[in-house]
């Protein structure tokens, strides 16, 4: 079931209770700025659109079927819609319709928008001199809301972006989850340039030279909030390539790390290959002559000393047979 909010600029917030679709355009016949806010719009809210409003069928169409950005002008109304930031905290931004009409706006959604919130409360805080301007002003407040909104999101991955390059960085300590905290980041900078660059394209084509789609009083305050946009797309995509080069430096890191680890392992290896190499060999000849003798004397050639000789003959033999195999520079590169 639809749930509806109403905001007129003289009267301020009129409760459900006091209106319904079927009245809405006789309680606005003063004239008055009126904004229509509707939460999970229904069937009754499609009737009341296309009979009552006399709203473009294909406009009807993108509101339900939950098109990609859009913005489009027709003889007696302007639609918009675009992807905003809502308050699940998941990782996704939800579409917003809006609808001008005369000095109606009517926004269209199926979950809580803060930037929705953030406009009621500059619609209560509009002077006169302001509110004169028209629906338009109306619309740039709900658009510089929409972008408002992500300006202290952006700062905060902002922070979160430093304090993983310092982690990255930091020789002394090791930190975890690195690398998915930076992929999280990624993702959350992606969600936010798809809202940001939905609504640039928006203010890009309502600012068309020679078409453009707001009134010339207002055109100022839409530059404005196009400048900011601007700015917001172009942090969102330093954030993001900066996110990039991080992860890409602690991977080359981590990298640096396992070869480091591989070289020493290596080196421990290479070690115990030689050592067994030489002590095997010489094993065997002690075993051989001890098993075979039950008294090795020490004074004759053949005996006890002769096999100490032979077993150094041979282990200095393999050493310079390994010195001449270049398989001892891994001890030179060391030292």
């Amino acid at each position: 079931m639809a749930t509806f909010r109403l905001q007129l600029s003289k009267r301020g917030v009129i409760e459900q209770e006091s209106f319904d679709l079927n009245n809405l355009l006789e309680t606005l016949q003063n004239g008055e700025l009126a904004w229509l806010d509707v939460l999970e719009p229904d069937e009754h809210v499609k009737d009341f659109l296309s009979t009552e409003l006399n709203v473009d069928e294909l406009v009807i169409e993108n509101i339900y079927a939950d098109s990609s950005t859009n913005v489009q002008k027709f003889r007696d109304h302007r639609f918009i819609n675009l992807q905003v930031r809502d308050t699940d905290n998941r990782l996704d931004t939800e579409p917003v319709a809006i609808i001008i009409k005369d000095s109606l706006i009517i926004t269209l959604r199926t979950t809580e928008i803060p930037a929705i919130n953030m406009f009621s409360s500059r619609m209560k805080e509009a002077n006169v001199e302001e509110l004169s301007l028209g629906i338009d002003f109306l619309l740039y407040e709900l658009l510089d809301s929409i972008a408002d909104d992500w300006a202290p999101l952006l700062a905060m991955y902002s922070d979160e972006l430093d304090t993983l390059e310092f982690q990255v960085f930091d020789p002394s300590k090791a930190y975890d989850g690195l690398l998915e905290s930076l992929h999280n980041l990624k993702r959350r900078l992606r969600e936010a340039y798809k809202s940001i660059e939905s609504l640039h394209t928006i203010l890009i084509r309502m600012l068309k030279p020679g078409d453009p789609m707001v009134d010339n009083t207002t055109e100022r305050y839409f530059l404005d909030t196009q400048q900011l946009v601007t700015t917001l797309v172009k942090r969102c995509n330093n954030y993001s390539n900066g996110a990039t080069s991080t992860r890409d430096t602690y991977l080359s890191h981590v990298s640096l790390r396992l070869a480091e680890s591989n070289a020493r392992l290596s080196e421990v290896v290479t070690t115990l290959t030689i050592v067994g190499s030489i002590i095997l060999p010489l094993t065997l000849i002690a075993g051989i002559f001890g098993m075979n003798n039950k008294d090795l004397p020490e004074e004759s050639f053949g005996g006890f000393w002769g096999i100490i000789v032979l077993m150094v003959v041979f282990a200095i033999i393999m050493l310079v047979y390994f010195w001449r195999r270049g398989w001892l520079s891994v001890f030179r590169m060391r030292s």
